[in-house]
């Protein structure tokens, strides 16, 4: 598939002084700039985060509130129950809070509750509400979850409940009846930044009650590995706040962790590796989700909360276990489904995907959709049968906003729900072949057919010759990488093969290239196609990452190519 390429800029003045201040190549200073660090001391700030940088979660609107009511239900020895969702970012909160309330809070019932993916779907679930009152619970603490639950807070309220709310999903015009509700998303409240995700709305509240309570805050600390962790997985921007805590929970994850982490980082292969930010989106988040997709989140939870690292182990060993469940059931219905386009002409030139077969399994149809983006590029539904009605997940392309493609379906759907690039729904099996056509026709009719073309996003261009270790040690440092903070991506135009690239298993390109005297290796995954551009021995532009070749205790730099192209000029974005 052919892709766009766009080369960010920044203000060449901003970059200069940047450069004259801290005195590293042009092009680091440039990406800096793009990402908001223009002086010697936001770049201090931002190569040695500190955890004096967090804010007073005092700042946050209804933390007092909150904290009072929790000091309240302790003074009364109330029974306490610590309600998330079943993602990442819901069960790490839950861990984190139920822990900390463990420790802290003895004379009374602390209790964990995560709805079950299939049987109560996300968010506040009357069943949990229910599961509360049967318990003698009379405070609820909801993490990732509960701005919308208007109704169940309400109903809540009727059978003595109370709610305090931790979310970090946008909030409606009207709030549920909670209690509190920390959500720096609220229009009136005043915390400096605005992208916690769920559990790092719940780490606040725990610094917040450990500060009244007159607690050493390094207690606090003690949860970081789990916070990076929901970080990680819940894409929200490493920026500011998150920043810090990922910083330091990535630490915590190489130098104490706790030992749920520990028996992941274990049944991985991991035990010798330094983890990375990197490894907790694609190794360890994949592993905690499966449980809720295949089975049930509590036992994440009951990981998290467990001491004994060999109880551990055997939690850890059913995640390991589901995640293998999760990846056979990922592969075979991408590989099905993309038969069935593959298989149908007209499929294959419409502006959207859309799939279903009754047995794909319900807990993996959004990673398929996903995956079939990767393929065809477009918006992508893909369906399954849930008991009588058809359940499914959707997935958009970036720029498109695929709720209001899905609310223009509406007649066809039972119910739906979602946000700008992914949405679920449920319809009546005799409705599919009408929304699979409704959905054609108003993605069709809306979508600029410039976003149906993959953008890579080039932070600068360099030479061979600048890649050194020095701007790699640099580059190392601007980790933790993610959102709003990508590892940078970088373009070298008119290089040539040296002659000794090559296709390894098949898929892969082993690189071997030069620009003028210097060369340079590297290694372009699933490029395989891409051999004959190098073998016609014009000249080529590379985009690329530098990473670094670990092989037989020799380490080497090295390209990880993300594409290439014969010789052209690129479009430019400020």
């Amino acid at each position: 598939m052919e892709k766009k390429w766009q080369i960010r800029e920044a203000p060449a003045k901003k970059t200069k002084l940047l450069c004259e201040a801290l005195k590293i190549h042009p092009a680091l200073c440039k990406i800096l700039v793009q990402r908001g660090v223009e002086t010697f001391e936001q770049a201090k700030a931002y190569f040695r985060p500190e955890l004096t940088h967090l804010h007073d979660p005092f700042l946050m609107k209804d933390m007092d509130r909150a904290v009072q009511r929790v000091i309240a239900a302790f003074e009364n020895t109330e029974n306490i129950l610590v309600f998330g969702d079943y993602d990442v970012d819901g069960t790490t909160a839950v861990s984190c809070m139920y822990r900390f309330l463990q420790n802290i809070y003895t004379s009374g019932s602390i209790d964990f509750y995560i709805p079950h993916r299939y049987r109560e779907g996300y968010g506040i679930s009357k069943e949990g509400i229910d599961y509360a009152a049967a318990h003698d619970i009379t405070l609820v603490i909801a993490l990732d979850c509960g701005i919308k639950s208007i109704e169940l807070i309400q109903y809540a309220r009727t059978l003595g409940i109370d709610f305090i709310v931790c979310d970090h999903h946008l909030p409606d015009n009207e709030l549920p009846p909670a209690t509190a509700i920390l959500n720096p998303k609220q229009e009136d409240c005043p915390y400096p930044y605005k992208e916690l995700c769920g559990c790092g709305i719940g780490f606040k509240l725990i610094c917040a009650i450990s500060r009244r309570l007159s607690r050493n805050e390094r207690e606090c600390f003690e949860y970081l590995d789990l916070v990076a962790t929901a970080i990680a997985a819940d894409i929200v921007p490493i920026t500011g706040e998150n920043r810090v805590l990922a910083y330091y929970g990535v630490k915590k994850v190489n130098e104490t962790p706790s030992p749920g982490i520990k028996a992941l980082i274990e049944l991985s292969g991991l035990k010798d590796a330094v983890m990375h930010i990197n490894n907790l989106v694609f190794v360890i988040a994949p592993r905690i989700n499966a449980a809720g997709r295949m089975d049930d989140a509590r036992k994440a939870v009951q990981l998290f909360i467990e001491k004994d690292y060999e109880k551990a182990i055997q939690y850890a060993g059913m995640l390991h276990a589901d995640n293998d469940d999760r990846k056979e059931a990922d592969t075979s219905i991408t590989e099905q489904a993309l038969q069935l386009i593959e298989g149908d002409e007209i499929l294959v030139k419409r502006k959207t995907t859309v799939v279903y077969q009754p047995h794909w399994h319900k807990g993996v149809v959004g990673i398929v959709a996903s995956r079939l983006i990767e393929k065809y590029y477009r918006p992508t539904v893909v369906l399954t049968q849930s008991g009588t009605i058809v359940a499914g997940s959707a997935r958009s392309v970036p720029g498109f906003n695929l709720y209001e493609a899905v609310h223009a379906c509406r007649e066809h759907l039972l119910g739906y729900g979602g946000h700008f690039a992914a949405a679920g729904m449920t319809l009546l099996p005799d409705q599919l072949e009408a929304f699979s056509s409704k959905f054609e026709e108003v993605v069709k009719a809306r979508i600029d057919p410039e976003l149906l073309i993959p953008v890579i996003d080039i932070d600068a261009e360099i030479t061979f010759a600048d890649i050194t270790p020095v701007l790699y040690r640099i580059i190392c440092q601007m980790e933790p990488f993610g959102p709003g903070n990508m590892r940078p991506v970088f373009v070298c135009r008119n290089i040539s093969d040296t002659g000794y690239s090559r296709v390894v298993k098949e898929k892969h390109i082993k690189f071997s290239v030069q620009q003028n005297n210097t060369v340079v290796s590297g290694i372009g995954f699933n490029m395989a196609d891409r051999m004959e551009l190098l073998l016609s021995k014009n000249p080529v532009d590379i985009v690329f990452t530098i990473d670094e070749n670990n092989w037989n205790g020799e380490k080497k730099l090295q390209l990880k190519v993300i594409d290439l192209k014969s010789c052209q000029t690129d479009e430019k974005v400020e």
